[in-house]
C-alpha cells in the first residue's frame, strides 16, 4: 500500500446538505424548518421554554449553600508522598512547602494553599509547611517521626 493509495471508509465524510438552494432539490424554499414561527427563524433561544408555565428549572425549590469564604484548597494524599520517596524525587528529612510539592507534581495548582490528607501511609520523616492537614494526616506523619507545620492560617471571622 501506498500514501497515494490511502482512502477513506465508504461514508466517513458526508457532505453537508446544502439547504435552501430551489425546488428541485427538496430541500428548498423553507429548507426543512416548516412553515413561519419562532423556530423557523435564525436565533431561536427557547430551550427551557414551557409555552408560558413556569418552567421545571424555576419549579424546583432551590438547595445547599455555596461558602463564598471557603478556600480552594489542593490535596496532596501520604501516599503520594510515600511513591515520591520511593522514586528518590524526595528525601526522608526533607522540609517540603506548597511551591516545592506543586514543582514536584505532587500538589495541583495550588489556589490558597495545600492541605496534606491522610489516604495512604508514609513510612519515613518529613517535614512539611503546608496551609492545611488533616488530624489523622498530622498523625500519620508525627508517628513516621516528621512533622507538619500549618502556615499561613486565615484569621479568624467575627460577626459583628
Amino acid at each position: 500500500m501506498k500514501l497515494n493509495e490511502l482512502t477513506d471508509n465508504e461514508g466517513a465524510r458526508v457532505r453537508r446538505v446544502r439547504v435552501g438552494r430551489g425546488i428541485g432539490s427538496g430541500l428548498g424554499k423553507t429548507a426543512g424548518r416548516g412553515q413561519k414561527g419562532q423556530k423557523s427563524r435564525s436565533g431561536v433561544a427557547i430551550k427551557g421554554f414551557e409555552g408560558g408555565q413556569v418552567p421545571l428549572h424555576r419549579r424546583m425549590p432551590k438547595r445547599g449553600f455555596n461558602n463564598i469564604f471557603a478556600r480552594d484548597m489542593s490535596h496532596v494524599n501520604l501516599g503520594r508522598l510515600q511513591k515520591a520517596v520511593d522514586a528518590g524525587k524526595v528525601k526522608a528529612g526533607d522540609t517540603l512547602d506548597s511551591a516545592q510539592l506543586q514543582a514536584l507534581g505532587l500538589a495541583a495548582r495550588a489556589r490558597d494553599g495545600v492541605r496534606v490528607l491522610a489516604k495512604g501511609t508514609l513510612s519515613v520523616a518529613l517535614t512539611l509547611k503546608v496551609e492545611g492537614a488533616s488530624k489523622t494526616a498530622v498523625e500519620a506523619v508525627e508517628k513516621a517521626g516528621g512533622k507538619i507545620e500549618i502556615v499561613g492560617a486565615p484569621a479568624t471571622q467575627t460577626n459583628e
